[in-house]
């Protein structure tokens, strides 16, 4: 006779507490890091900081935070054996998370150390994942267009050596700002979809490497990752300020998803899109083409007034990135750049306290047969 459970999941473990942790937690509209708010965080703390807060349970002290830079600094470039990999690899009519998903399982084939499981090289392999994911996703970009790999410089922040690697020109003190708090916004958000697979992978001891490209081929799904991009191909398709109301109200009467609305868990709106709206003001308005914040304006009031619906962290992160010049299929590997540091905060916690994830399935197939 099969065995059957009382209460069993069905529907994506929604509402089930799958572990403990201490990383990061979502109460009503209230994301904290380590119980620091995300509106705290943004306003006052540099992305380095927060990471150094989401794998050591503090906030960094002056030395602390050097020490973490010089670590993350060393790590940083892309040796010439991963470049000579990496440019093996195709880029034409190539998904980008499809190709940073490799190139992670590369950074592990150039380590040769990649299975020592010792705390201290556990460390080290977790300063030079976070260092190099925004290096490998520039250096995507530009070897498929043909150009040639940009090292980062020494001295500057990660937010600031990413945009630089992207696009090979210096970035202003305002774009790497914004650009760091959004990094900031991304790193962690509890057991999300891409954070439960690292831990799952973790609890079985495989290598850090595994865990996270398990994390990036979840982060690779549409219902996870790339709503942002959609948003920004949504706008595009709208074009006016004028057109904005009508097509938005002409999507919702067919039942067509609007992209970027809504979350799994916030109910009363996520506290993300609040500080990525203003920035969304104003980096529009510095581009010199403000209509995208103005359409996004008309779309949010409508589908909140239509529909109830608030805006999530993707909606008004597609207009920054979008201000930035960054093209529209590389939003969700900046999401990789950001949220490694949460995934590696969670591989951490896990192998501190593990157990492997052995989930039961309730079976409802055919019981009794004969052959």
């Amino acid at each position: 006779m099969a065995e059957t459970y009382d209460g069993a999941v069905d529907r994506g473990l929604e509402g089930v507490v799958a572990c403990t942790t201490a990383i990061s937690s979502i109460v009503d509209a209230t994301l904290t890091y380590r119980g620091y708010t995300i509106e705290d965080l943004a306003e006052k703390k540099s992305f380095e900081e927060v990471v150094y807060l989401l794998w050591n349970n503090k906030l960094p002290s002056d030395s602390e935070l050097t020490e973490l830079k010089s670590k993350l600094e060393k790590e940083a470039g892309l040796e010439p054996g991963l470049i000579a990999t990496l440019k093996t690899l195709p880029t034409e009519n190539v998904h980008p998370m499809a190709w940073l998903r490799t190139a992670a399982s590369a950074m592990a084939l150039s380590d040769s150390s990649a299975d020592d499981m010792s705390k201290e090289d556990l460390w080290r392999k977790t300063y030079r994942i976070t260092s190099k994911m925004g290096a490998l996703v520039a250096a995507f970009h530009r070897l498929r267009n043909g150009s040639e790999i940009v090292p980062p410089k020494a001295g500057k922040s990660m937010a600031w050596n990413f945009l630089y690697m992207l696009n090979g020109v210096e970035p202003d003190a305002e774009t790497e700002k914004v650009f760091d708090t959004c990094l900031t916004l991304h790193a962690d958000h509890e057991l999300n979809c891409s954070a439960f697979s690292a831990r799952v992978t973790t609890s079985s001891l495989s290598d850090v490497y595994s865990s996270v490209v398990s994390a990036i081929g979840t982060l690779k799904g549409p219902l996870h990752g790339g709503a942002n991009e959609q948003v920004m191909r949504m706008l595009k398709k709208i074009e006016t300020v004028e057109n904005a109301k009508e097509w938005i109200k002409n999507a919702l009467a067919n039942k067509e998803k609007v992209m970027g609305f809504g979350h799994r868990v916030y109910k009363n709106g996520d506290p993300r899109a609040k500080i990525l709206r203003k920035m969304s003001e104003s980096m529009t308005k510095k581009s010199g083409e403000p209509q995208w914040y103005e359409i996004s304006k008309v779309i949010d009031d409508t589908v909140q007034s239509e529909k109830g619906l608030l805006p999530n962290v993707d909606f008004y992160s597609a207009t920054v990135y979008y201000s930035m010049g960054i093209p529209l299929d590389l939003y969700t590997p900046i999401f990789a750049v950001s949220r490694v540091s949460g995934w590696l905060a969670h591989i951490l916690e896990q192998y501190e306290n593990n157990r492997i994830y052995r989930p039961r399935g309730e079976y409802t197939g055919h019981t009794h047969l004969k052959i």
